[in-house]
């Protein structure tokens, strides 16, 4: 069988609609939420999505997470954890 999508990927199912730009939104987003991540408990990539916003560890771990809809961490869920960060160091001194 040959490669039947060269550019577009998993957004070839759209076809020609909705247009070019929200296309490729469409392909980074798809392709992030269907990649393994990063599992900071047990150090393996092994967590995938399971539904909007649950995000599961397939390793020894099997932890579950709660996160973004589309993503595991959000920009807002990396900047609250930078601040308790910072208030905890700020707290030990």
């Amino acid at each position: 069988m040959g490669k039947r999508t060269v550019k577009v990927g998993i957004t070839g199912k759209f076809g020609t609609r909705y247009g070019a730009n929200l296309r490729k939104r469409v392909k980074k987003i798809e392709i992030s939420q269907h990649s393994k991540h990063f599992c900071a408990a047990c150090g393996k990539f092994a967590i995938k999505r399971k539904a909007v916003g649950i995000w599961h560890c397939n390793g020894p771990c099997k932890i579950t997470f709660a996160g973004g809809a589309w993503s595991l961490h959000t920009v807002n869920s990396s900047t609250v954890k930078s601040t308790i960060r910072r208030l905890r160091e700020l707290q030990d001194k």
